[in-house]
C-alpha cells in the first residue's frame, strides 16, 4: 500500500531539476567588442588631442623665450656699458661751454672725439634695442622713473619731472635702468600770517 504523505517520485525529480537550474551560476555576459574598441578609440583620440595641444603650447613658449633671449640677453652686458656712457657724458658736460669756443685745436679736437665716440656708444646700443631717454617735463611715472627728491617749481605740473638728474634706459619694452629725476610738488600757499597788516 502506497504511503499517502511519500512524494511520488515525478515531483522529486522536478524538485531537484528546478532547484539546479536556479543555483546554477548564470553565464557571464561576453563584453561587446565593438564597443571596447570604440572606447579605447575614443580614450586615444582624447590622449592625442591633449599631446597635441601640449607641444603647440610648448612650441610658442620656446619661440616666446628664444625671442626673449635674443632681445633681452644683452641686458647684463649694457648695464655695464652704461656707466661708460655716463661717464662720458658727465665729462663733456663737465667742459665749459667757453672752453669749447675759444679753446685752442687739441682741446677742440678732443671735445669733439669724446662727444663722437659718446654719439657711437649710443648708436652701437640702440643697434641691439637700448635706447635712451630723458623725461623732463613728463608726469611721474614710478615704474620708468626713480626719484631722488622733490623740488619746488611753479613752471612744472605739481607730479612732473622737473629735472633729469641721470638719463634712464629701455631694451625693448622693458626698463633697463630707471631716469634718476627731481619732481616737482606744488609750491607751499601763502599762509594769512605772511599778509602784511594794513
Amino acid at each position: 500500500m502506497a504511503d499517502p504523505i511519500a512524494p511520488k517520485a515525478e515531483d522529486v525529480n522536478e524538485t531537484a531539476t528546478g532547484a539546479q537550474e536556479t543555483t546554477a551560476p548564470a553565464a557571464p555576459q561576453q563584453p561587446d567588442p565593438l564597443a571596447e574598441a570604440q572606447r579605447e578609440a575614443t580614450d586615444f583620440k582624447d590622449k592625442l588631442l591633449r599631446t597635441l595641444a601640449e607641444m603647440e603650447n610648448l612650441r610658442k613658449r620656446t619661440a616666446r623665450e628664444i625671442t626673449d633671449a635674443r632681445l633681452y640677453g644683452v641686458a647684463g652686458f649694457a648695464r655695464e656699458v652704461l656707466a661708460v656712457a655716463d661717464n662720458m657724458h658727465r665729462a663733456l658736460q663737465a667742459i665749459d661751454p667757453e672752453l669749447r669756443e675759444h679753446g685752442d685745436a687739441k682741446v677742440k679736437a678732443l671735445v669733439e672725439g669724446v662727444e663722437l665716440t659718446e654719439r657711437e656708444l649710443l648708436k652701437a646700443l640702440e643697434k641691439h634695442g637700448v635706447r635712451k631717454f630723458s623725461p623732463e617735463g613728463e608726469k611721474f611715472d614710478p615704474n620708468v622713473h626713480q626719484a631722488m627728491y622733490e623740488v619746488p617749481d611753479a613752471e612744472v605740473p605739481p607730479g612732473h619731472v622737473a629735472h633729469v638728474v641721470q638719463a634712464g634706459y629701455m631694451l625693448g619694452e622693458r626698463v633697463l635702468r630707471p631716469a634718476m629725476v627731481g619732481v616737482a610738488k606744488a609750491a607751499p600757499k601763502p599762509s594769512q600770517n605772511d599778509n602784511p597788516p594794513n
